[in-house]
């Protein structure tokens, strides 16, 4: 039906042409009349204001409202079309074959005053805008503004990875990609297991297994579509089958992006339903890896309209699975005299004669941290008419990753370990799966376009990984030695003895994203623009991390949630508390972590355009007001103290509330506090000619506050009064106490950029050059004896100088060359301040401990890097496409290098040999390659990463009591199949 009603509709265009003079026509044409006054004009109107690159119906309406000039073109012509931008000053003439140019379409006269559009050749519609010369750049469309633009007209420094350049980067996961993303690091563990990282704003971190309890919200947004999904120490990794593009955006986003948009945002773009064209798409993938095992991928997409011009289905399944490269080699775990925490086993400092040795000889294997990638995306779009249309997403995803990701460098006593190698006493793995359900209403109300756009996003994570190196800790052998004769005055180190040091934690998280935004935007051709809405989101993260390395069974009792809390005179309330797991823990639970917190952020929010002068100079001003809500319940639960049987033989069974037990009843604690305030942004671009513009923005980030699960500290602590003489000063002017609350942290941002096009548009050059200070930076900090692990801080102020610059160059008609490079220097620029208990500032360098000299200001000494922030970072890719025998082949080269940068700012930790644990990212460089061959739908090619095998070090750590670095995949050969099919 729908292509007889196209051919008939075509038929009566022909057949009133020629009346068109004088007469205006309904439907199915789109008619556009103008004003007498511009009618009785003798010439078109040259173009007032520049129209952006955008879906060619509403060009074409700004068109005639512009030029006076009447278009005739039967409807279907123009749909899933897009324009060119064109310039204010352009003859009607010279604008009209820009916007076409590449559409398949063409113009002809009517009369002087009318122009009649119609198909010039039969082609497909574009997916991505080109032009009419084969030697000049594709135009990248984005919506950074929240309207679409031309990449080249958006006065924001980002960087846009569409889905054929994923495709030739041979890039599926996060990993895959940020190496070619200058300015954006990535401190993580494995796959969706890290923090993203702009233009180097970044601290430090504990160990995954606490990042669902304690500590802040990630300071980069990730966004699926129009739906907010950060999670703390575990991006979202979006499997890149079937996107548009990647758009990230640098620097403070807070106006348009609010969920925690502080210092960029990634955003995943997903391709969307066509209404009139079935296409499909397969790719097939066979790879191996050197040191590690074989890979495997196939992905499929299909597009469906079901009812012409109106509805239609699109959707993506895929499976990857990677092969490990990790190996777990054989080894023996002996407790050693060292041991920080063997004085409880009361042998006289030593290791009881009667103690368990283990290996895990039964574990030992090769290629031991596999991943797979499976998941589902189906997609509904149904169009009302030209002006309204409904689009509803549901996606479904899976990683399953086992082992680690991370080498031993060195173990737990210090010994350096083979590359690629660890060595882990009990089963490890990590499993994560999210669905996201979208819907997304585009209209317009009068001349304004309205969006809604809900979601509802679900991510449930379960991880479980050894943790055998704990043993060696401060407090480990207290839940694994005993001496039955402890509480003598001579305890009989022959009566001592040591359990098993195998020990575990099992991770599980369930966190879930509503979001609503209600937007309005005026056409992107009015002299004064705007786009504002509203916006709403409820963020909810329940976590519960036990610790199994209670490993001394008969000598204690299980433990639980509590049942109230402690008040300052020490008597007992009964108080509720919120439970993921309300149950007693099984026995070798040593601790507990059972929270749930989260968000709720209302905000309104707009930004105004303003031409100064028409096409040329434009002044842009917004600002966002957001109320967040931030709170925290459940509990922190340990076996130490109350349930050890030696010392408490009247413990309760279970171990719940007791007297001299260790717990909090957050609920109790009352970890209710609310942020608001305006955040702003200032922009003012100039457009130089049609093919430069430069801009200055100022812009502000903001990033609301969180809590800490407890305001006490080691009594052993110089921090803390008591008898040691390191504790003089604390001593002498009152205790230092932790913050139960963590203050936001905000980041002003000053860019000066450019956007320019040279040589007849095959030469691309943009750059930014800015500052940043980023004031009250959260911090997580933790030292034994010092200040408690797992307490986050406000430290100082930072302040970061940089400059970025990318260029794109179409060299000859068959070579292009990218490349881009990141230049950053950081530093500390005012220390925190921190009060004694009278209000004295601390002075940490006279302070010291037994074991420690010195101690340095847990904020940050002045001018010490930020850490994620190497000095460069850079890339450069050339791909040379010819015919070869009738076919197309292509050949491409690319190197990444990136200068040494800090795994952390944290100066305080020290590993059990007591060196520091900030270690340093040695720089590195690595190179990719490819070759192929394809005619028609079907391409084949040969690709190469990481082609000299080199061992980047990307993060390291020391979270599981061991020096854990995250290196990149080592070299992998692999053969790639596409197929595509399209047709109307």
């Amino acid at each position: 039906m729908g292509g007889q009603s196209r051919h008939r509709s075509a038929r009566i265009a022909t057949l009133v042409s020629g009346i068109l003079r004088a007469l205006p026509v309904c439907a199915p044409f789109a008619l556009f009349d103008v004003p007498a006054a511009f009618a009785e004009s003798a010439q078109p109107a040259a173009l007032s204001a520049d129209i952006p690159a955008e879906p060619l119906a509403p060009a074409l309406e700004a068109f005639a409202r512009q030029t006076g000039l009447q278009l005739v073109y039967v409807s279907g012509v123009v749909r899933d079309q897009r324009s060119h931008a064109v310039s204010a000053g352009l003859s009607a003439k010279e604008a009209l074959v820009r916007m076409l140019g590449g559409t398949g379409l063409k113009f002809e006269y009517l009369t002087p005053r009318s122009i009649r559009i119609l198909t010039a050749v039969a082609a497909p519609p574009r997916e991505t805008p080109t032009i009419p010369s084969g030697d000049e750049l594709l135009e990248v469309i984005v919506t950074a503004n929240r309207r679409e633009e031309n990449l080249q007209d958006v006065p924001i420094a980002m960087q846009v990875l569409t889905g054929d350049a994923l495709a030739k980067l041979n890039a599926t996961t996060f990993d895959d990609f940020v190496k070619y993303l200058p300015g954006v690091t990535a401190h993580g563990v494995g796959p969706g297991q890290s923090n993203i990282y702009m233009r180097g704003l970044a601290t430090a971190v504990f160990g995954i297994q606490g990042s669902g309890s304690i500590g802040g919200f990630p300071n980069v947004a990730v966004y699926l579509d129009e739906q907010s999904a950060q999670l703390s120490y575990r991006n979202l990794d979006v499997y890149a089958a079937d996107l548009a593009r990647i758009e990230i955006l640098e620097g403070p986003q807070g106006t348009l992006f609010g969920a925690g948009a502080q210092a960029g945002v990634v955003r995943y773009i997903t391709n969307k339903p066509k209404l009139d064209v079935t296409e499909a798409t397969v790719n097939a993938g066979y790879a191996t890896t050197a040191h590690g095992a074989q890979s495997t991928n196939l992905d499929a997409t299909l597009n469906i309209p079901l009812i012409a011009d109106h509805l239609a289905v699109r959707g993506v399944i895929y499976n990857e699975r990677r092969g490990g490269y990790i190996d777990n080699i054989p080894a023996t775990f002996a407790r050693a005299d060292t041991d920080l925490g063997v004085h409880y086993a009361y042998a006289g400092g030593k290791v009881p004669a009667n103690s368990v040795v283990i290996n895990n000889f039964n574990m030992a294997a090769k290629d031991i941290n596999p991943v797979t990638y499976q998941g589902i995306r189906a997609e509904a779009l149904y169009r009302f008419n030209e002006d309204w249309s409904v689009l509803l997403a549901q996606s479904y995803q899976s990683i399953e990753a086992d082992g680690v990701f991370a080498e031993m460098a060195a173990d737990s006593l210090g010994h350096p370990q083979p590359d690629l190698s660890v060595q882990l006493y009990n089963p490890s793995y990590n499993k994560d799966r999210f669905e996201n359900t979208a819907l997304t209403i585009d209209g317009r109300v009068g001349e304004l376009k309205l969006v809604y756009a809900g979601a509802y996003l679900v991510r449930n994570v379960e991880q479980v990984q050894d943790y055998t190196s704990y043993a060696r800790g401060v407090y480990a052998d207290y839940y694994q030695c005993v001496n039955p004769t402890s509480n003598s005055t001579q305890p009989n180190p022959a009566a001592a003895r040591c359990f098993t040091p195998s020990s575990t934690w099992h991770y599980l998280e369930r966190n879930t994203h509503q979001t609503h935004e209600l937007r309005l935007s005026t056409p992107a051709d009015w002299r004064i623009r705007s786009v504002g809405g509203l916006f709403y989101e409820s963020y909810q993260l329940q976590n519960q991390i036990d610790w199994f390395y209670l490993t001394a069974l008969p000598y204690f009792n299980p433990i639980a949630p509590p049942t109230g809390y402690y008040n300052a005179s020490g008597a007992f309330v009964s108080s509720p508390v919120t439970s993921n797991n309300p149950n007693v823990r099984p026995l070798g639970d040593a601790f507990f972590n059972d929270i749930t917190r989260g968000y709720r952020q209302q905000a309104v929010y707009t930004s105004v355009d303003f031409d100064l002068i028409p096409s040329k100079l434009t002044l842009t001003a917004g600002t966002r007001y957001s109320r967040t809500n931030t709170w925290e319940v459940g509990s922190t639960v340990s076996s130490f103290g109350g349930c050890q049987l030696i010392n408490f033989p009247e413990a309760p069974n279970p171990c719940v509330n007791g007297p001299n037990q260790q717990f909090i009843n957050l609920n109790a604690e009352n970890l209710d506090r609310s942020f608001s305030g305006f955040r702003s942004r200032a922009n003012l671009s100039w457009k130089v000619t049609e093919d430069a513009l430069l801009y200055y923005t100022w812009s502000q980030g903001f990033r609301a506050g969180a809590f800490n699960r407890s305001a006490v500290n080691c009594p052993c602590s110089p921090l803390n009064t008591g008898p040691y003489e390191w504790q003089t000063q604390a001593n002498l002017h009152g205790s230092w106490k932790p913050p139960l609350t963590l203050a936001p942290d905000t980041l002003t941002n000053n860019e000066l950029g450019w956007k320019t096009m040279w040589l007849n548009r095959r030469i691309q050059w943009d750059g930014a050059i800015y500052q940043e200070n980023w004031n009250q930076a959260q911090i997580p900090v933790g030292a034994p004896g010092i200040i408690n692990l797992g307490l986050f801080l406000n430290g100082g102020n930072y302040r970061v100088r940089g400059v970025e610059t990318s260029l794109v160059a179409r060299v000859t008609s068959g070579l292009s060359v990218e490349a881009g490079g990141a230049w950053n220097h950081s530093e500390l620029v005012k220390e925190a301040t921190f009060l004694w208990g009278d209000g004295t500032p601390i002075d940490f360098s006279a302070l010291h401990r037994y074991g420690r000299p010195t101690i340095p200001n847990p904020g940050g000494v002045l001018g010490s890097p930020l850490a994620g922030a190497p000095s460069f970072q850079g890339n450069i890719r050339a791909r040379y496409e010819f015919a070869l025998n009738g076919y197309d082949a292509f050949a491409q080269i690319g190197a990444v290098h990136q200068s040494h940068s800090l795994a952390t700012t944290d100066q305080f930790a020290l590993d059990l040999q007591n060196h520091s644990t900030a270690y340093d990212l040695p720089p590195f460089t690595t190179y990719d390659g490819a070759l192929g061959v394809g005619k028609d739908a079907w391409l084949v090619q040969v690709y190469g990463e990481n082609l000299t095998d080199t061992r980047a070090q990307l993060f390291a750590n020391y979270a599981q009591f061991y020096k854990a670095i995250t290196v990149n995949r080592p070299r992998t050969i692999g053969l790639r199949y596409s197929y595509k099919f399209s047709g109307r």
